[in-house]
């Protein structure tokens, strides 16, 4: 299969030369173009909830602040996981949404 190619390259140089040409042209014409990140971002689209409950317990954190939250959260459109942690008067949640979520308007349906 290899040889069959080889043979056919060397007997049609010119279609060979006007292929590499044109690509070698649409190259310089798309390369400018692309998006390059030294560091690209992988992360994905979070929205942190952290509320203060001075003096509550953690069950009471838990049971007053955090499932309240999450039970709305959960009703969001495009909302992939809900994580939280509840401390001693201090409850912490993340919504997570789906790729191609725009980070404004998760922050926007979460403070609604």
């Amino acid at each position: 299969m290899l040889n069959r190619l080889i043979d056919w390259s060397v007997t049609n140089r010119l279609l060979v030369a006007i292929g590499l040409l044109v690509l070698v042209v649409s190259a310089f014409f798309v390369v400018p173009k692309l998006n390059l990140d030294a560091f690209p971002d992988v992360t994905n689209i979070q929205v942190s909830i952290n509320t203060e409950a001075p003096g509550l317990a953690a069950e009471e954190v838990e049971q007053l602040i955090t499932f309240p939250i999450e039970a709305v959260m959960y009703a969001l459109p495009d909302v992939e996981e809900v994580r939280s942690i509840s401390k001693t008067g201090l409850s912490g949640i993340t919504v997570v949404f789906r790729e191609g979520t725009d980070i404004y308007f998760a922050r926007q349906l979460v403070f609604q």
